[in-house]
């Protein structure tokens, strides 16, 4: 069977100042997501689904969806504030979704099958997609393992203001043991940094494996993480900046021995649009990979 890619876009961008998401950044109008789905489609995926927000989904779809009409199933799940919420009240003040577990977990009704996850607007590379597939199709791996395609942090990180990372330690065998979501991550020359929660800053050596949301899980993934985001709207739901990190749902099921999660290292340069200052360096990496001969100039026309 092979797997599906739950691509990540409903995010508001507001940190990048628009609809991120859509902006091209190859030659003939390819935007980020288009080189992910190429390295996904060459790599062994066979159906894709779009997390997006119902007040974007026509200029989305018409921009994206319309190329693989008739070459791949294609299907979209919508990350409102209201899905998957049960009987819970939705505060007044809430004005974003819940985050990235809560995106995953709108995909379940249209999700059978072993799947991987990824942010739209982040480049992993073929080397990345490739590891992932042959993961979620290895017969011998069981539904309660599940794998992370794992970046050093210092090649993660934006040099125009600070991100969120989830940092991850793991044991000899390149299983994670914890992850630790640092929200506030940037430069500090060769190395990084971190803000707590008091304000204090913390130094990293930079050469931390991160999660940078390329995940691969199979369906009964679902479950636990529909269990987790009950349990986080009964303690945060009134919160209306609180969000369900997809890296607090996978640190619970380690630690209460759940699952395992195997890091996946790849060789791969990751690169991604957080703020509007980094487009220029995401275009200048896509040219460099079609010089290279890793993509064609025209991704879709050949």
């Amino acid at each position: 069977m092979k797997p599906t890619l739950l691509i990540l876009a409903a995010g508001m961008g507001s940190r990048y100042g628009g609809l991120k998401q859509i902006e091209p950044v190859g030659p003939d109008g390819e935007i980020i997501i288009d080189y992910s789905i190429y390295d996904a489609l060459r790599a062994g995926f066979g159906k894709l689904v779009f997390v997006i927000r119902h007040y974007f989904e026509d200029a989305f779809k018409e921009k994206i969806g319309s190329k693989f009409d008739g070459s791949i199933e294609t299907a979209y799940a919508y990350q409102e504030m209201d899905a998957e919420i049960g009987d819970f009240q939705l505060p007044s003040n809430r004005e974003k979704p819940w985050g990235t577990g809560h995106a995953i977990l709108v995909g379940k009704d249209i999700i059978d099958e072993p799947f991987a996850v990824i942010n739209a607007d982040d480049y992993y590379g073929i080397h990345s997609f490739q590891m992932m597939a042959d993961f979620l199709q290895d017969s011998r791996i069981s539904p309660t393992e599940y794998a992370m395609v794992g970046f050093q942090l210092r090649n993660t990180l934006s040099e125009y203001g600070n991100v969120a990372r989830g940092i991850c330690h793991c044991d000899e065998n390149g299983y994670i043991q914890e992850i630790v979501e640092r929200t506030t991550v940037e430069k500090d020359g060769h190395s990084a940094r971190y803000i707590d929660e008091t304000g204090m800053t913390h130094a990293l050596t930079g050469d931390e494996i991160v999660s940078m949301n390329l995940w691969g899980f199979y369906p009964s993934f679902f479950q636990h993480l529909s269990q987790g985001f009950e349990q986080f709207l009964g303690h945060r739901g009134h919160d209306p900046r609180a969000e369900m990190y997809i890296t607090l749902i996978v640190d619970n099921l380690i630690k209460n021995h759940k699952a395992t999660v195997k890091v996946l290292p790849t060789h791969d340069t990751w690169f991604g649009v957080t703020y509007k200052r980094d487009m220029p360096i995401a275009r200048r990496c896509i040219a460099e990979l079609i010089d290279a001969g890793i993509y064609p100039k025209n991704l879709w026309k050949t």
